[in-house]
């Protein structure tokens, strides 16, 4: 696996996130095949709703900005990206040297990078979810990966860690291959000893994203995929316990 040259510290074993309340909100263990994607609507954001829907699957998505109420998907069928799966060009070989990968170090710059409506998209990204996520982020479940050059930010994206399963949300660039550079670092961090286990969850199958190796499986694959991934501890570049580079 190719590396780039990564930001971060020492980490010492034994830490966790912190656990929020539990929702008081019930998502189904089972989605009906008949379904579509869209699986629910309503509930809230709160950091125990958020670890239980996507521990069933589930991703919270306005219609559009502001809109009410947030909508639960679970798209059918859904894009993943194996470990072994990832493809990196010459060109990306070559952006990747060029380019620093560092954790955690700018969640805040990168959902609101994620969000920027000048983009064309993220524009369901608006200030409820910034919140919601930048609460699950100080409570250990959110994170970020960014790409950085010459002391600048240009690109990353960030999702969600529970267990195994890295549930992806955003991503940004602003240099070329910026955000896929992000990609190519968080791959080598979850490609350790339980690799074949764990599940990188991009939503949808992009043609942008299958470039670069995400396939599709259906709604039930993905629910068998996901349970042995919960099993899986978190990779040690997403201990809470690191000392992350500033």
């Amino acid at each position: 696996m190719l590396l780039g040259t990564f930001g971060g510290g020492r980490c010492e074993d034994g830490e966790v996130p912190t656990e929020p309340p539990p929702s008081v909100w019930e998502f189904p263990a089972r989605i009906p095949e008949d379904l579509g994607d869209v699986v629910g609507a309503g509930a809230d954001l709160e950091p125990g709703t958020l670890l239980a829907a996507y521990r069933q699957g589930l991703f919270p998505m306005a219609e559009e900005l502001g809109s009410d109420p947030i909508l639960w998907w679970s798209p059918d069928p859904r894009g993943i990206l194996p470990l072994d799966g990832l493809q990196v060009s010459r060109s990306l070989r070559r952006s990747v040297r060029r380019m620093e990968v560092r954790v955690d170090t700018a969640f805040d710059q990168v959902i609101r990078a994620c969000g920027d409506p000048r983009r064309g998209t993220g524009c369901w990204i608006d200030e409820r979810i910034v919140e919601a996520y930048t609460r699950l982020h100080r409570l250990g479940w959110a994170h970020s990966v960014e790409a950085w050059q010459d002391g600048e930010l240009v690109g990353g994206l960030y999702g969600v860690a529970t267990g195994g399963l890295f549930a992806g949300e955003s991503m940004f660039h602003r240099v070329t291959d910026a955000s896929k550079v992000a990609l190519v670092g968080l791959v080598a961090m979850l490609s350790d000893e339980h690799a074949p286990r764990r599940l990188v969850d991009v939503q949808w199958a992009t043609p942008h994203l299958a470039s670069l190796g995400v396939v599709e499986v259906s709604r039930g694959d993905y629910t068998r995929l996901l349970a042995g991934a919960l099993d899986v501890p978190l990779p040690r570049a997403f201990d809470p316990a690191c000392e992350r580079s500033q």
